[in-house]
């Protein structure tokens, strides 16, 4: 679970900006977003801000009539700004390019995601079209029609991320601002703000908060992706309960097996007692011969867990459905922290569980366990 998390944390960093500022009271509209953008490029710990346009979307293949529409989050996106990119969409390229500049055709560039490319066999140069119900026109009849433009598909991008894969196309902002039905070059639907460091986005959230002030109002990847990682941490520690009962099952069979070597030595403790031997000797000679099974066997485990997990993260053996779980197979992330939490529970548990078979040990008569059968 620890693998699982820093995978998709990592992802939706990558793909989504770090910080986010809308404005209260409209229907994803902020207005005189060059003025905002200034006064979050002065916020310490910001190092690159852009606006941006999202608006849901039906996209459809051109020349099929509208037929077997998918939806989709359209983003209109600016990548000129002189600044940093709020997002790293940049790498995320695999077919085609990230500029967003004018094709030939004259169309509105568009990138899509390859799972929604794959799904409807789009690729570099092909055609598509993508109606807004945003901006609906009223025609001679007095009918609402949703507004249509046609866009290039100039690239592809993978995030890993099935949701981001299969849902999000970007345009410019101009093309995205022309489809809503925005016609203020200065209204856009928010801005994306990129951090120094993802893991203080809080606290420069509170500081871009009292920055701009009323209306406006920034939101951190933490407080949007908060029920996804609470979800993640329950997982984990659902598992941990899960690999603590494995371990108590194995403390009881050391318990069992001590149980059992006593009875079947009871003859040879009475003895080395007739002898002289202490009841806290005997008990030394057993808790010795526990912790050694529960060492061993934690070593052992330890070795093994290891190599398969890292034979795991490296051949992604483990496939699991992405439409579920956001990514295509189990990633690993080997936390040299868990790892040693779990060998130190682990022997600590084996040495309490050779505590009573010794004490019973340590208990019997010389006289009875020599006449012991």
């Amino acid at each position: 679970m620890s693998g699982m998390q820093k995978d998709l944390q990592a992802k939706i960093l990558e793909s989504t900006p770090h910080i986010i500022v809308l404005e209260s009271g409209t229907t994803l509209r902020l207005h005189e977003w060059e003025e905002v953008v200034d006064l979050v490029m002065e916020v310490d710990g910001v190092v690159g801000a852009a606006p941006f346009v999202l608006s849901q979307v039906s996209v459809a293949r051109t020349g099929t009539d509208g037929l077997y529409p998918q939806s989709a989050n359209l983003y209109g996106i600016s990548i000129d700004t002189g600044r940093v990119a709020p997002t790293e969409m940049e790498r995320q390229i695999v077919e085609g390019i990230y500029n967003l500049t004018l094709p030939e055709s004259g169309l509105s560039p568009l990138l899509m995601g390859v799972g929604l490319a794959d799904r409807m066999q789009l690729f570099e140069g092909d055609t598509l079209l993508v109606v807004s119900f945003e901006n609906l026109k009223m025609d001679i009849l007095g009918g609402l029609n949703p507004t249509m433009r046609q866009f290039e598909v100039t690239g592809v991008f993978t995030t890993g991320m099935y949701d981001y894969d299969m849902q999000n196309v970007y345009t410019t902002l101009e093309a995205a601002q022309e489809l809503v039905g925005i016609t203020n070059p200065g209204v856009v639907g928010g801005v994306g703000i990129r951090t120094r460091q993802p893991e203080l986005a809080d606290e420069v959230r509170g500081k871009v908060q009292e920055s701009l002030g009323f209306p406006f109002y920034a939101e951190s990847w933490m407080t949007t992706n908060r029920a996804l990682f609470s979800a993640l941490r329950l997982e984990k520690i659902a598992m941990g309960l899960i690999l603590g009962l494995i371990v108590l099952v194995a403390a009881f069979n050391i318990v069992s097996t001590l149980v059992m070597v006593v009875a079947d030595r009871t003859r040879e403790i009475g003895i080395l007692k007739a002898m002289g031997m202490t009841r806290s000797g005997i008990m030394r000679v057993f808790v010795l011969q526990g912790a050694w099974i529960g060492v061993a066997g934690t070593m052992v485990g330890t070795v093994c867990g290891l190599i398969l997990a890292l034979l795991i993260g490296h051949f992604e053996i483990i496939r699991i459905p992405p439409d579920v779980y956001f990514v295509d197979h189990l990633p690993v992330s080997l936390n040299p922290f868990d790892v040693l939490g779990i060998v130190v529970a682990s022997v600590t548990i084996a040495f309490v569980a050779t505590i009573y078979p010794a004490w019973k040990a340590s208990r019997l008569e010389p006289v009875d366990a020599i006449r012991h059968e």
